[in-house]
């Protein structure tokens, strides 16, 4: 993974690009993390998963590889919870789906990387395929409600929406795609969603809540931000 680099080398390269406002934020999350987890009596499992999985969207974000280390460690965590939780299409798609091509994505990524930052090379779809990626997606997404309906899942139009959802977001992470972001705004937004019924009802699922508030402001703050990269690319 660290193409020839020495594993100090590595970790250097891969905290370096942090802006200010950035470091912040992280350091805000946690502690609202830790905090609501003290008071609430969260769940262990669901703060270990929320810290994984934000470390995971800060470090894509920042086209690190190493969010991948995060992402498979988070995945676990979150699998345990949606079986808790009667969320089933979350299950599989992390078991089945996600956990697959976080692994796929290690490949991939180290494969198209900048020689100097060592940070993904970013792309983005011609219009073209934007309109079959949404065409897929939107079919996919009634294919899953229909399914997860059968199995009595607990929230199927939610869980099916983003189920469908993450499973494009997902590809198009792993092609280095600018439109992932917009798929995660749409994700994040109806899992947080989701997750806020579930803590309603009485799961002990509170990290897990706000993991999701922050993924949706982060996916918002990320599409700009490789947005004006990928400008910037344009005008070189």
């Amino acid at each position: 993974m660290t193409d020839k680099l020495s594993l100090k080398e590595f970790i250097k390269l891969e905290l370096s690009g942090w802006k200010k406002q950035e470091i912040i934020a992280l350091i805000l999350i946690f502690t609202i993390i830790f905090t609501s987890a003290i008071m609430l009596k969260d769940s262990l499992v669901a703060v270990v998963s929320a810290i994984c999985g934000i470390l995971y969207t800060v470090m894509a974000g920042k086209g690190k590889i190493s969010c991948y280390l995060f992402g498979l460690s988070g995945s676990g965590c979150y699998s345990y919870l949606a079986f808790s939780n009667a969320l089933y299409g979350n299950l599989i798609l992390y078991m089945c789906y996600y956990i697959p091509m976080q692994i796929l994505g290690i490949f991939k990524w180290k494969n198209n990387l900048k020689k100097e930052t060592k940070e993904i090379i970013k792309t983005r779809l011609s219009n073209k395929n934007r309109f079959i990626i949404l065409g897929i997606t939107s079919l996919l997404s009634i294919l899953t409600i229909f399914i997860l309906n059968y199995f009595n899942d607990s929230q199927p139009i939610k869980d099916g929406i983003t189920t469908a959802f993450s499973i494009m977001g997902m590809y198009l992470t792993v092609k280095r795609c600018i439109e992932q972001w917009l798929v995660w705004i749409v994700v994040n937004g109806l899992s947080f969603i989701m997750w806020l019924d579930a803590v309603i009802h009485g799961a002990k699922a509170y990290a897990t809540a706000i993991m999701w508030a922050f993924y949706f402001i982060a996916a918002i703050y990320f599409y700009y931000t490789w947005k004006k990269e990928l400008e910037k690319t344009q005008q070189a």
